[in-house]
């Protein structure tokens, strides 16, 4: 199938380089005929993805600290001027500091825990927040999750909390953006290795313990959650909202 997104503007949030899932959702989209915005968080980051994007789609790279209400507000003003109307957001962004994704829960600090909720889970509401008046009816929110909001995964700790509050977020949003066509919903991934799993301590037993328990002995892929993504985006899941999708070949399964 081919074309499922035509004529369809989506932006994608979280690219950090070519193992990055909002990587492996871009590329799914565009090849589905999706035009793709893409944010960076800051100048070292335009540079990877400008070399990654191409330079031909610069006017498709645009500015955007999830950190800073100003800095969304800012970026979607920007695309709005740019773009128009859009038919769909990845947000595939968090953060927690490493030191903070290890030891025992009690070793958590009040800072580095309101900075995991805020990366990785209030920044969705404030996306939702700058991109409602862009969206179209309808029009898809989609974001990242994993297993470790529902399960005590070792070594995930304050990143597992924050997950699970994007999860609660997923819900709460759907149902308030409902009324203008607006379905929100999370995948949950199955552990791939990218960048921001090399920060949890032990992540390749982590890595091995997941590709263990598929249903097949096989790693998902990028892609794989890619095509999950462009699902969502496509006008086939108009009646899915409030959601959380696995695509991790059955882990959550055992």
């Amino acid at each position: 199938m081919e074309g499922l997104l035509a004529n369809k503007t989506i932006v994608v949030m979280g690219v950090a380089n070519r193992r990055s899932i909002a990587w492996g959702c871009a590329q799914e989209m565009e090849k589905q005929g999706a035009t793709v915005i893409y944010t960076y968080n800051r100048e070292r980051t335009l540079k990877r993805m400008t070399k990654l994007v191409g330079e031909e789609k610069a006017d498709r790279m645009i500015q955007c600290d999830v950190a800073s209400d100003e800095s969304i507000q800012r970026a979607f003003q920007q695309i709005g001027e740019q773009f128009g109307q859009l038919d769909g957001v990845v947000h595939s962004v968090a953060f927690a500091n490493p030191a903070e994704l290890g030891g025992e829960m009690t070793d958590v600090s009040r800072e580095g825990y309101a900075l995991a909720q805020d990366v990785s889970a209030y920044s969705l509401i404030a996306v939702c927040r700058a991109a409602a008046p862009l969206l179209k009816n309808p029009a898809s929110v989609v974001t990242m999750s994993y297993f470790g909001a529902e399960r005590a995964i070792p070594n995930y700790n304050v990143m597992g909390v924050a997950k699970a509050a994007l999860e609660a977020n997923v819900r709460y949003l759907a149902r308030d953006m409902g009324k203008n066509g607006v379905r929100v919903n999370a995948i949950s991934a199955g552990a791939l290795k990218t960048l921001a799993v090399t920060g949890i301590q032990g992540h390749g037993e982590l890595l091995a313990m997941s590709k263990a328990r598929t249903v097949d002995g096989k790693d998902v892929t990028i892609e794989e959650v890619g095509g999950t993504a462009t699902f969502l985006m496509s006008d086939l899941s108009t009646g899915v909202t409030g959601d959380v999708i696995y695509v991790d070949k059955g882990v959550h399964l055992i």
